[in-house]
C-alpha cells in the first residue's frame, strides 16, 4: 500500500492538451471502467453511466459543439470547439443519472458519480496513463448534451480525458490543511 500512499500524496494532473497517444486499448479501458465503478453507492443504484469517445467519435463531438456554439465565424473559437475531444486520445463522459428515490438521497447519488470520476483518474494512473477531469460549457448546455447522447434529466459529472503524459506535471499550491480542518469538540455538559 505504500505505492498507493505515495501516489495519493503526489498525484498531479497533466493537462488534456499534453496527453498523447497511445490511449488505453479496449481491454485496458474495460478494466479501468470496472475499477472506476467500484465506488460508494448507497442502495446499489449505479446512478451513473459511461460514454466513451474514441477515434472519429471525438471529431464528431467537436463538430457538434462547433455548430451549437455558432463558432464558424470565429476561427479561434471554431478551432477550440473542433478540438474539445481531440486534445487527448480518449475521452470518457461520466454521466450522472441521479433521480429522486424513496430511500437514497439524490445528493448521495451525485456524489457517487463524482467518486466514479476520481476513481477513473486513479485507474488511468494505475495502468500507466494520465487523465484530466474537465466539464466545460458542453456539460451544462442542453443541446450539446443531447448531441452526444445525454438525456435531459442527466448531468455530466465529468469528461475524463485520458492518454499518455507528454510532459511531467507541475505541482501547484495546495490547501493549508490547518485552515480547512477543524476537530469537533463536544460542548461542555451544561449540568456541570
Amino acid at each position: 500500500m505504500s505505492n498507493l500512499r505515495d501516489y495519493l500524496a503526489t498525484r498531479r494532473t497533466v493537462p488534456s492538451v499534453q496527453l498523447t497517444e497511445p490511449a488505453p486499448d479496449a481491454a485496458m479501458l474495460d478494466a479501468m471502467l470496472k475499477s472506476a465503478a467500484r465506488v460508494p453507492d448507497h442502495g446499489k443504484l449505479a446512478p451513473w453511466r459511461f460514454i466513451v469517445f474514441a477515434g472519429d467519435a471525438r471529431v464528431y463531438a467537436g463538430e457538434q459543439f462547433c455548430a451549437i456554439a455558432h463558432a464558424d465565424d470565429n476561427p479561434a473559437r471554431r478551432e477550440a470547439e473542433l478540438t474539445r475531444f481531440t486534445r487527448a486520445p480518449l475521452v470518457v463522459a461520466v454521466v450522472s443519472t441521479a433521480e429522486v428515490h424513496a430511500k437514497i438521497p439524490e445528493w448521495e447519488q451525485i456524489l457517487s458519480a463524482g467518486a466514479v470520476c476520481l476513481n477513473l483518474m486513479h485507474a488511468a494512473a494505475a495502468h500507466g496513463f494520465s487523465a484530466q477531469w474537465l466539464t466545460e460549457w458542453m456539460a451544462y448546455d442542453d443541446a450539446a448534451k443531447a448531441s452526444i447522447g445525454i438525456k435531459p434529466a442527466e448531468r455530466v459529472a465529468g469528461f475524463i480525458h485520458i492518454g499518455t503524459p507528454g510532459m511531467a506535471p507541475a505541482d501547484r499550491a495546495r490547501p493549508d490543511m490547518e485552515a480547512i480542518t477543524t476537530r469537533f469538540v463536544p460542548p461542555a455538559d451544561p449540568a456541570n
